[in-house]
């Protein structure tokens, strides 16, 4: 999508026709972890940057990877990898940071890599699995299904907010 396509669907937004589409279909920032695809509200990244490596913070959480300078603000930086328990990860040239704008309060996540940007209906989410409390699926807003020619894809899609606003990271989003 162009620019100028990219601004006439905002500008669409403003309309009670261009809002009737936009609430029925949400584009998300898809990204890989490991095997897995995820899927992140769009209007929430700011940025997608090669990964370089973050100043570490004494006594922080260790999915905290630091905290980088980004054109003078200072963003904390998570690894998702390790804040999902998954494999360690091998920091390559596919490794990039998201920067997201969570509440006001700007944060990086280290991911794998980013795939793409895909619209979903409300048809193609499902509710997320109930696991009774086997784990922590509290940030997992759904699941995903685009079919992409024969096969169909599965997307984990979080909400952000809740993963990276939690008192367990220790980020204060601004009300």
């Amino acid at each position: 999508m162009s620019a100028m396509e990219d601004i006439g669907r905002l500008a669409r937004a403003g309309t009670p026709q261009g809002k009737a589409s936009l609430d029925a279909t949400r584009e998300y920032l898809t990204f890989r972890l490991g095997g897995e695809e995820y899927g992140i509200d769009i209007l929430k990244v700011q940025e997608i940057r090669g990964y370089e490596a973050p100043t570490r913070i004494v006594n922080a959480p260790s999915f905290v990877k630091g905290v980088v300078n980004l054109r003078g603000a200072i963003v904390p930086i998570i690894d998702l990898r390790l804040k999902f328990a998954l494999e360690t990860a091998n920091y390559d040239a596919f490794t990039v940071v998201i920067i997201l704008n969570v509440g006001g309060v700007v944060v990086g996540v280290v991911v794998d890599a980013v795939s793409d940007v895909i619209a979903l209906t409300p048809d193609q989410v499902k509710p997320a699995p109930g696991f009774d409390g086997a784990m922590d699926s509290t940030f997992i807003t759904g699941i995903g299904a685009v079919r992409d020619g024969d096969r169909e894809r599965m997307l984990v899609l979080v909400d952000i907010e809740r993963l990276v606003g939690g008192s367990h990271l220790g980020l204060a989003l601004a009300a």
